[in-house]
């Protein structure tokens, strides 16, 4: 544990957890005061425990590093954060800081000029901040995508599309075929907690054509301001 006097220099910060057997880093975080010891106690089921779990098994403790501290403000840590997760290889950390960092030259360009989406069809614009990843494959941006949401029955059937929306900018256009109760169809990438799944749904369905989706992949969405809901219907 950090003793308050040393908590108060480090201030907000950057921290990374390291294989000692391999030193590799496994899980990168952000923090302040005791934040980046509190995963040793962590009791849940995930590849970050499973690791911590290994390394003991082996008689030894990971490794925690501090990768950036004494930082302005929980936001600037979040960057970093991001930043580190975007570049590291595989971590364990399930889902990406909040704040945006790395980016292919074509997403710079959707996000500092792309032009706003106006969407004639009746569509969910999803929220995938937190899961977003600029090298996340194909499949992953659609499993990202498609669950697992609280909505209600009418707008479940009368949207036509589904587009992920990450920093404000439309990443891919889905057609919904069908929905579905939570975690009731086969994903290949994610993996949820009992606890998360009811009353939630998911669809399933595919990439929309070539039209639909140059109408609106890279366009500009600006959720609602204040909005804490990761969806917002239209034309629904």
């Amino acid at each position: 544990m950090i003793a308050p006097h040393i908590a108060e220099k480090l201030g907000f910060y950057v921290y990374a957890y390291i294989d000692p057997r391999d030193g590799a880093i496994f899980y990168v975080g952000k923090g302040v005061s005791n934040r980046a010891f509190a995963h040793l106690d962590d009791r849940s089921e995930s590849e970050k425990v499973v690791r911590i779990a290994a390394i003991r098994a082996a008689g030894r403790e990971p490794q925690i590093d501090f990768i950036a501290y004494g930082l302005a403000s929980d936001d600037e840590a979040c960057r970093i954060e991001a930043a580190l997760i975007d570049v590291l290889p595989n971590l364990t950390n399930k889902v990406r800081g909040i704040a945006a960092c790395r980016m292919t030259l074509e997403e710079a360009k959707a996000h500092f000029a792309a032009e706003v989406a106006e969407i004639t069809e009746p569509a969910l614009l999803i929220r995938i901040n937190r899961l977003y990843r600029s090298t996340m494959s194909a499949l992953e941006l659609y499993e990202a995508t498609r669950g697992i949401w609280v909505i209600g029955a009418d707008r479940r059937q009368r949207a036509r599309l589904a587009m992920p929306v990450f920093n404000g900018v439309v990443r891919e256009v889905y057609e919904i075929e069908s929905w579905h109760r939570a975690a009731t169809t086969q994903y290949t990438t994610r993996t949820f907690r009992p606890e998360n799944i009811p009353s939630r749904w998911e669809f399933v369905g595919r990439p929309a054509g070539d039209e639909l989706r140059n109408r609106y992949r890279y366009k500009r969405f600006e959720f609602p301001q204040g909005l804490q809901s990761p969806i917002v219907g239209v034309n629904l």
